[in-house]
């Protein structure tokens, strides 16, 4: 089968590889419709390694996707041969102790889907765990189906900020992580949701969803903006989506007392914090790493049409132009959120 394979450092190639043939008892293959390009992807590809995942051999891109189960393990019973369905890129241990107390996603020996060692999914065929595929409705497409992985992160944040109905929000960052969670805050309760970045294209990607306010900071007061959506108390809950030390350093400055922070950029280097500052509001900070049993309801709020990813898909390419795909990622233009990979 084909598949696109990162070689080494900035050299792609889409190249024939072995087709998986042995499907376990537990397992399914899939035929891969859609694969949206993530920013990890885009990171190995140009440095070779993110922390210390470092990628020592060839391996294959993509861990967004969406595809036709082709067939099925003899113990599967919830899909078919024929079902529409995505996945769920990282497989825990079954038996490890974060599994079994349902937080499989801090399982230190997850295997990620295009995360070293592990290749990734952008090929013909995958084989994976029944257990983590899941059906997606006839009218939903397969790019939609894609979404669901980044959108999942989003949702794990929403989630772990507790949004109570009628809650104002704030987020740090419009890249496509800080859209997700933006989108998932409205979708969890939130009355709205204020999106800050310096990037007027950015922004403009989430300008036309009702009930987020976008604010440029390089050229608009934050704090005038908070202080006019909230009666000068601050907001709620914050996501913290850009990683960039002055906006952690400052975050407390827009919360209101008893507020919530949820931590989900990664900064490059550590960052020092006010924990007086904090203290004095009775914030709570939290933070997420990837997610976990956030797919039934993510694929239901999109199937729903209550959550519109379609917008944010900002160009598809066929899977034999992955190669242009990825040149379009490189350039980083501010305007696009996700770049898709479409294999028919």
């Amino acid at each position: 089968m084909k598949a696109l394979v990162l070689e080494k450092v900035n050299e792609l190639a889409l190249k024939e590889v072995m087709t998986p043939t042995e499907v376990g008892a537990n397992d399914v293959k899939i035929k891969i419709q859609a694969v949206g390009i993530c920013g990890s992807d885009v990171h190995y590809l140009s440095h070779g390694r993110i922390g210390h995942f470092v990628v020592e051999k060839p391996m294959i891109l993509g861990h967004e996707a969406a595809g036709i189960v082709t067939a099925v393990g003899s113990n599967v019973k919830h899909l078919k041969e024929g079902d529409r369905v995505c996945m769920e890129p990282g497989i825990p241990q079954p038996q490890s102790a974060e599994t079994m107390e349902g937080i499989y996603n801090l399982d230190p020996d997850v295997q990620f889907w295009a995360t070293p060692p592990y290749d990734g999914c952008c090929s013909e065929f995958v084989v994976h765990p029944a257990a983590f595929t899941f059906k997606i409705p006839q009218h939903m497409s397969y790019a939609e189906g894609a979404m669901v992985e980044p959108l999942a992160i989003g949702m794990q944040a929403a989630t772990k900020a507790e949004i109570k109905p009628g809650d104002i929000g704030l987020v740090y960052g419009a890249g496509t992580i800080g859209v997700m969670c933006a989108l998932s805050a409205l979708a969890s309760g939130c009355a709205e949701v204020i999106v800050v970045d310096v990037v007027n294209e950015k922004l403009a990607t989430v300008n036309d969803y009702e009930g987020i306010t976008v604010v440029n900071s390089l050229t608009q007061d934050v704090a005038e903006v908070v202080a006019a959506k909230t009666g000068g108390r601050g907001v709620n809950v914050v996501f913290e989506c850009c990683g960039v030390e002055a906006v952690i350093t400052r975050i407390c400055q827009h919360v209101a007392a008893n507020g919530t922070v949820v931590l989900v950029g990664m900064p490059v280097e550590p960052v020092k914090f006010d924990i007086v500052a904090a203290q004095v509001k009775e914030i709570t900070f939290k933070t997420i790493f990837r997610y976990a049993n956030m797919y039934p309801k993510t694929i239901n709020l999109i199937a729903s049409g209550k959550l519109n990813v379609k917008p944010l898909i900002s160009k598809t390419y066929k899977f034999e132009d992955s190669l242009k795909a990825y040149a379009r990622a490189l350039e980083a233009n501010p305007s696009d959120v996700k770049i898709m990979i479409e294999m028919e």
